[in-house]
């Protein structure tokens, strides 16, 4: 909870009493003091649909794999998404190669990308998310599973304090 007193309007009393509230001592607010907005919900991944957009993936499973992703990996896949679901090997390398945020050296994106599938596997989705054409050398997305992960990583930008946060190597 975070509390806020203005100690050019708010009387010793008010302040007081906020406090008091705040740690439950007295939840009682004086006559005349206006009541405090409620806060805004904050959303959840129980807020995403579990309609089955294919193969067993809903906006709720997208959710959970890259909430489970190493942060290099979650930008890669992002990415993809971000493209439309299709983007070349060599233009996914070269967009991260130079990025100023988030380098991944060209030889180690196919191996961040092996994090997808173990993610995947360890929440017990094994249709594939992300599908690499080798002949092609392209990754693709299919199209309801892009505008699940739009909505999924919508989720994750209002609340990053689902993510995980570290790699478990400094490439990934």
């Amino acid at each position: 909870m975070q509390l806020t007193i203005d100690t050019e309007t708010d009387t010793y009393e008010q302040a007081i009493a906020a406090v008091q509230a705040a740690y439950k001592l007295r939840p009682v607010t004086p006559a005349g003091w206006p009541e405090a907005p409620a806060p805004d919900p904050r959303p959840d991944p129980l807020d995403l649909a579990e309609d089955d957009l294919g193969d067993g993936w809903s906006d709720r499973a997208l959710f959970q794999v890259i909430a489970g992703l190493v942060p290099g990996a979650r930008a890669v896949l992002r990415r993809i998404t971000d493209l439309g679901g299709t983007a070349s090997y060599d233009g996914i390398q070269q967009y991260f190669a130079t990025h100023p945020t988030s380098p991944i050296p060209r030889s180690r994106i196919g191996g961040t990308l092996t994090s997808v599938k173990a993610v995947q596997r360890r929440a017990g989705l094994f249709a594939p998310l992300l599908q690499r054409d080798e002949q092609a050398r392209i990754y693709r997305i299919d199209r309801p599973l892009v505008e699940g992960l739009r909505r999924a990583f919508a989720l994750a930008d209002a609340r990053p304090d689902l993510l995980r946060r570290q790699a478990a190597d400094p490439g990934a």
